[in-house]
């Protein structure tokens, strides 16, 4: 029988990571759909998907879902509010700063949200991984950085990093909002369907605004569907099924690897060229992710060695 334990919630999440760093390559095959159509149908139709593939759970967990309500609105909230203000700093800050602030600061808000609700304090081991891992994407930023400057004024590049600490701090309430849902009995499943689905009704409206180019062409379907069903559907089930063994906090900190599956591709597969500096940040990054790993196995030893004492 398949055990849920914290290594399997890790991998899960890093699998999860691994599927939305493809977005901004496959985005690349569409350059006519606007940031703003593909965040609201990849986030609204996953959403849509996330409910049908947990409709039998959504039916089980009903009475558990109306005992979190603001767990629930708050949640909703913030996976409608999370790709506009995302997708917006990139645009108004330009994408290395918007992905810098939007990633790396999620973590941090994250520990921020348990420690305020949770008196959950910061370990040794979190503030390390953060530092190496936010550290690895401010250098990744910097290796990807493109050579003319943005066309934007100070006030809207400000406007923009401004967004960009909306995105981490609604991303990490999300989080947090579904760990607390799952913490109250309630199956990952139906926890992350629930708000992806509230949040759907309120996103895929805004497609008769923002989403003319979405399907004109085959290349332009192709792609939005695929940002719906693997990145986003795929993705939050598998996250919101790490969020079962892991805290929101570290979670957050694990996804840090996103960008540096997002550079990799970049460089492989659309040719974009990569400073040495950036390798310095994945090696960064992956030093946050084994800090993370060598502390599961440390955990898993102790545990066998209390069993057999």
């Amino acid at each position: 029988m398949f055990m849920t334990t914290r290594a399997n919630g890790m991998l899960a999440i890093v699998i999860a990571s691994f599927l939305w760093g493809t977005t901004g390559t496959a985005a690349n095959f569409a350059p006519d759909i606007s940031s703003f159509a593909i965040g609201a149908f990849s986030m609204g139709f996953g959403g849509i998907l996330l409910c049908v593939n947990a409709r039998e759970r959504l039916a089980q967990d009903l009475s558990c879902i109306r005992k979190t309500p603001l767990s629930l609105m708050l949640g909703s909230l913030c996976v409608v509010l999370y790709p506009l203000a995302f997708y917006t700093s990139m645009r108004w800050s330009g994408v290395a700063i918007g992905t810098v602030v939007s990633i790396a600061s999620a973590p941090l808000f994250a520990a921020i949200i348990e420690r305020l609700f949770c008196k959950k304090t910061f370990s040794l081991k979190w503030l390390l991984s953060f530092v190496f891992g936010a550290s690895g994407i401010v250098l990744l930023s910097i290796g990807r950085a493109e050579i003319d400057a943005l066309e934007a004024d100070e006030i809207t590049q400000q406007l923009g990093i401004f967004l960009g600490l909306i995105a981490g701090l609604t991303y990490a309430g999300y989080s947090f909002a579904v760990k607390n849902m799952i913490s109250k009995g309630m199956n990952s499943r139906s926890a992350m369907a629930s708000l992806f689905g509230i949040a759907a009704i309120i996103l895929l409206p805004s497609l008769f605004i923002t989403g003319k180019n979405l399907f004109t062409t085959v290349e332009n379907s192709m792609v939005a569907i695929y940002m719906a069903v693997v990145p986003m559907f795929l993705g939050y089930l598998l996250y919101g099924f790490g969020l079962r063994t892991i805290d929101a906090s570290t979670a957050t900190i694990i996804t840090l690897i996103e960008p540096l599956i997002a550079s990799i591709l970049a460089v492989w597969i659309i040719g974009e060229e990569f400073k040495p500096i950036g390798w310095m940040g994945m090696g960064l990054v992956c030093v946050c992710l084994l800090i993370q790993s060598v502390n599961v196995k440390l955990k898993n030893q102790n545990t066998h060695l209390r069993k057999v004492s």
